[in-house]
């Protein structure tokens, strides 16, 4: 699994939740309404280090990363965070990842 965090993105959750270099930000598998890659599912956000990370990713000095037991979530898919600047807000944007034989539809 490939995880993008832009630098506006990683600014932006140091400004939001108040962090400094080397800090963690753990994603994780959530319940809810609001739905993201898997109905009744998005993902959540917690500022804490990692157990056991199966993936991770620094940007601007913070670690982002997904422990074993959530990556069920993001199979057969990569994550970038973006920022979205008209909405001073971040974005997942799930991408199909490449399989043997062609890409997953």
């Amino acid at each position: 699994m490939k995880m993008l965090i832009s630098k506006d993105a990683a600014a932006w959750f140091k400004r939001e939740l108040s962090l400094q270099d080397g800090a963690y930000i753990r994603l994780f598998p959530r319940y809810s309404s609001a739905g993201g890659l898997h109905p009744g599912f998005s993902l959540g956000i917690a500022n804490e280090p990692p157990g056991r990370p199966a993936v991770q990713t620094e940007q601007s000095g913070i670690v982002f990363y997904m422990e074993e037991q959530d990556l069920w979530y993001m199979e057969g898919y990569g994550l970038s965070i973006v920022y979205l600047d008209a909405e001073d807000d971040i974005e997942y944007v799930y991408e199909p990842e490449p399989v043997a034989g062609g890409v997953k539809e």
